[in-house]
C-alpha cells in the first residue's frame, strides 16, 4: 500500500481529490498522513513522487481559495516523457521535472488542477451567465485556452500513473470500464399539441421559410395523426431502442413530470400515451430516469415533488437523470440531487459547446465546495448534445461528426444526448451509431 503525505491545510479538498484519483479512477489503496510541505507519495519500494503544491498552500484558510482572482490567467503546456505528444495544459504549477534514482519531483500541481475541473468551483466564483442563467462554455478557461475538447483530468491521471510506474514497475492499475451512454431527454412527445400549433407552424413554413409544399404537408399530416393514419413524428422511441440494442446497450429515457414555465410540460406524465410508452420502455428493459423541470435546479421542494410524482407513475425508484435545459448551479444542484436520493446526475455538459466540462467523461463522486463534503452522488458528464451541434454551433453533419469522433477517440467512455424530438438530424445520429459497431 502506498502512503500519501499532504500539507495540513484544506484537508477536506485534498482528501476528496485524492480519493477520486486513487480509489475511483486508479483503484489503488493508500494511507494518508499529514504534515508535509508538498504532496509526497511513497511507494512500497520506498521510492517517492513529490508533487509541488502550487495552489492550496497559498490559501491555507478554509474556503479562502474561492475567489475569481484565483482562476488562472495563463495556461502553459508541459511536455515530458510522462505526458502525451500534445503536451499537458497546466492549470496550476509549472513544467519543472526532476528525476533522480528513486525520487521524481513534479512541478505540475496535478491535484489542484484536477480539483479545479471536477469540483467546478470556477463556476461558483465566475458569475457570468447566459439567458437561461447557465455558466456558458465561453466563460470557462477550458474554452479560452483551447482544451475543452480534451479530457484533461484523464490526461493528468495518465501522467501521474506514468510517474508512479517509473518509480515502481510492479504497480498495477485496474482499468476503468468504458461505456457508451445513449441518453434521451423526453421534452416533447407531440410535434403539434393542437390545431393552433399546426396552423402557426404551417404558416411559418409558407411565409417565413417560403415552402408552400412543406406547410401543406405538415398541415395535412396533423389530421392524419389525429385519425391514426400516420405516426407521430416525435415517436422515435422504438427506433432509438432498436438502434441501442444493435450495439448491445440500452437507451436511457429521462421523463419530465412537472414545471409551469414556458420551457416545460410538452406532455402530462399521466397521459395515456405516456403511460403506454413507459410500459413499453420497461418491457424492453431500457432505462427510465428523471428530467426535472426548468426551475428545479435550485428548488429542492419542487424537485422532490416532481421526482415523487414520476416515481409513482413509473413504479420504480428513480436513480439517474439530467436537468432540463442543462440548468445547473454549483454546488446547489448537486446537493439537491443528493438530498433527494438520486444516484447519478448527467447534467454537466455545456449547451453552447460540445466537450469535457468536467475534464473527464467518467463517472465520479462530486464535492460540495461550501460544506466541504464528498457526496454519494456521482456525476456522469455529458459530452455531446444534439442541440449543441446543430443549433448553438451550427455544425454541418460532416464537421459535427469530426468533432464528436475526435473527442470519442480521446475518451472511450462517452455520454451523448439525443432528444427523441430532434428528428431533423436523425440521420446524423444513425451514422454516429454505425461508427460504434
Amino acid at each position: 500500500m502506498i502512503t500519501i503525505t499532504i500539507p495540513n491545510n484544506n484537508n477536506k479538498e485534498r482528501e476528496y481529490v485524492i480519493s477520486v484519483i486513487f480509489k475511483e479512477f486508479m483503484c489503488i489503496d493508500y494511507n494518508i498522513q499529514y504534515g508535509s510541505k508538498n504532496y509526497e507519495i511513497k511507494m512500497k519500494n520506498n521510492s517517492k513522487l513529490i508533487v509541488i503544491d502550487c495552489f492550496f498552500n497559498k490559501h491555507p484558510t478554509s474556503l479562502s481559495y474561492l475567489k475569481n482572482e484565483n482562476i488562472p490567467k495563463k495556461i502553459n503546456l508541459v511536455k515530458n516523457q510522462f505526458t502525451n505528444v500534445d503536451g499537458l495544459p497546466v492549470i496550476y504549477g509549472n513544467n519543472k521535472l526532476e528525476i533522480k534514482e528513486d525520487i521524481i519531483v513534479c512541478g505540475t500541481d496535478i491535484f489542484a488542477s484536477i480539483f479545479f475541473m471536477l469540483s467546478r468551483w470556477e463556476e461558483y466564483v465566475n458569475k457570468n451567465r447566459d439567458y437561461h442563467n447557465r455558466f456558458p462554455a465561453t466563460e470557462s478557461i477550458a474554452f479560452k485556452y483551447n482544451f475543452l475538447n480534451r479530457p484533461i483530468v484523464d490526461e493528468c491521471i495518465k501522467m501521474l500513473k506514468n510517474m508512479l510506474i517509473e518509480l515502481d514497475s510492479s504497480l498495477t492499475f485496474n482499468q476503468n470500464k468504458t461505456k457508451l451512454y445513449l441518453t434521451h431527454d423526453v421534452d416533447e412527445v407531440y410535434r403539434w399539441k393542437n390545431w393552433r400549433q399546426v396552423i402557426r407552424s404551417s404558416l411559418g413554413d409558407i411565409i417565413k421559410r417560403q415552402n408552400l409544399k412543406l406547410g401543406l404537408k405538415n398541415f395535412s399530416k396533423y389530421f392524419l395523426i389525429k385519425r391514426n393514419k400516420t405516426k407521430e413524428p416525435f415517436d422515435t422511441f422504438d427506433w432509438l431502442m432498436n438502434e441501442s440494442e444493435k450495439l448491445k446497450t440500452k437507451s436511457r429515457f429521462y421523463f419530465m413530470s412537472g414545471g409551469n414555465s414556458i420551457y416545460d410540460r410538452g406532455y402530462a406524465i399521466n397521459d395515456k400515451y405516456i403511460l403506454n410508452l413507459i410500459k413499453k420502455i420497461k418491457k424492453n428493459n431500457h432505462y427510465i430516469g428523471f428530467h426535472p423541470s426548468y426551475n428545479t435546479y435550485n428548488d429542492l421542494e419542487r424537485f422532490k415533488q416532481e421526482k415523487e410524482l414520476l416515481s409513482n407513475v413509473v413504479g420504480i425508484d428513480l436513480k439517474e437523470g439530467r436537468q432540463h435545459f442543462l440548468r445547473f448551479e454549483v454546488p446547489t444542484t448537486w446537493q439537491i440531487w443528493e438530498d433527494s436520493g438520486m444516484k447519478v446526475d448527467s447534467t454537466c455538459g455545456y449547451a453552447d459547446k460540445e466537450g469535457f466540462r468536467c475534464g473527464t467523461a467518467y463517472e465520479y463522486s462530486v464535492f460540495n465546495i461550501l460544506t466541504r463534503i464528498k457526496l454519494n452522488l456521482k456525476e456522469r458528464p455529458l459530452i455531446v448534445m444534439d442541440c449543441t451541434l446543430f443549433r448553438y454551433m451550427n455544425h454541418s453533419h460532416k464537421s459535427a461528426m469530426n468533432s464528436v469522433l475526435t473527442m470519442q477517440n480521446k475518451s472511450k467512455n462517452f455520454t451523448i444526448l439525443w432528444h427523441n424530438s430532434h428528428i431533423d438530424d436523425m440521420i446524423f445520429y444513425k451514422n454516429f451509431l454505425k461508427k460504434q459497431c
